[in-house]
């Protein structure tokens, strides 16, 4: 067996550990499908180390990866309806704005109401926990695909915690594919300037607010006497968004329709305003909550095809970096 020479033992080292898989924790691919352009918020949970990024632009059509961290928690949304003030040069967002007058987030949630992707990676059981959550309202349709389809288990835990996993196996794809916007109780419904509200593509409409911050009432906030799940039941406007999008969280205690498990260390693949088209998964309930499908003419990257685009892209980046080791290896 050929042996490294002490003088070059460090290389020998290096080119070892060029051959053992990356030690991220998972890549996150965001598309955009909408006929706009989004910006991408990202916040990182209490004590997680912070993403690269926390917010940029993607315009109609592009995608961009996002490399985590081992154990990250945290989430990520669209903004839409942004500009920079003229004055001010002050940036904010007509959804899902996260207060820092910038295009990075810096630190800042999304404003509801807003579509979100939440996941804890490397979470109880060795499994990454995720969902989409409409618990803050709606914005945008959105999709996450694991890029890899088997090895999770899935429970009856939130995904704000690590509770303990279920036999029965919940990686899957998730998220809430139909736009609510032009659907929306009245009582809810986020309403933009006309102009504005014309590029959103919504007629008007641009958000679906949820029960708790349109009134404020502990039964729709699951506060107070109303904080635990047998007190906070689902109510007429949670289950407005529960039968349009049965796999999302309608309201704070929709645990075990709404959070999905995976095996750590695979990637996920986001898309925003996917295609009711698109196949990933059976399910989806428009026409119950008196919504139209969205466009299925809408060019649209598959959730299968995304999840092995970006596994292929990841296999290369490996191989590669395999080929330099070796190569280093043969130059010693």
């Amino acid at each position: 067996m050929a042996r490294c020479p002490a003088a070059h033992a460090a290389l020998c080292s290096l080119a070892l550990l060029l051959l053992l898989p990356a030690a991220r924790a998972a890549t996150f691919t965001m598309t955009n499908n909408c006929g706009y352009t989004v910006w991408p918020g990202l916040l990182s949970g209490a004590g997680t180390a912070p993403l690269p990024t926390t917010g940029f632009a993607l315009a109609h059509g592009a995608s961009a990866a996002v490399d985590a961290p081992a154990g990250w928690s945290g989430r990520m949304w669209a903004r839409t309806l942004c500009a920079a003030d003229a004055a001010t040069g002050r940036f904010s967002c007509a959804t899902g704005d996260c207060g820092s007058g910038a295009v990075q987030c810096n630190g800042g949630g999304a404003a509801p109401p807003a579509t979100l992707a939440e996941f804890t990676l490397g979470g109880s059981g060795g499994l990454d926990f995720f969902d989409v959550s409409l618990v803050d309202g709606y914005n945008v349709p959105m999709l996450i695909v694991p890029a890899q389809g088997a090895g999770g288990a899935g429970g009856g835990s939130s995904s704000s915690s690590n509770g303990s996993a279920g036999g029965s196996s919940k990686c899957m794809a998730t998220g809430c594919l139909v736009d609510l916007n032009g659907a929306c109780p009245a009582d809810l419904r986020v309403m933009a300037a006309s102009a504005s509200a014309s590029a959103s593509g919504a007629g008007g409409a641009v958000a679906c607010r949820s029960a708790c911050e349109a009134f404020g009432s502990p039964q729709y906030c699951c506060s107070g006497a109303y904080g635990n799940p047998n007190t906070c039941r689902p109510s007429t406007y949670s289950q407005f968004f529960k039968n349009a999008c049965p796999r999302a969280y309608s309201y704070a205690y929709d645990d075990s329709t709404s959070t999905f498990t995976c095996a750590t260390g695979i990637s996920y693949a986001i898309t925003f305003c996917p295609s009711t088209t698109s196949g990933k998964y059976s399910g989806e309930n428009p026409q119950a909550a008196g919504v139209q499908p969205t466009n299925g003419s809408m060019v649209y990257l598959g959730g299968e095809q995304l999840a092995t685009s970006v596994a292929a892209a990841a296999r290369a980046s490996q191989l590669l970096l395999a080929v330099a080791a070796l190569a280093a290896v043969a130059l010693l």
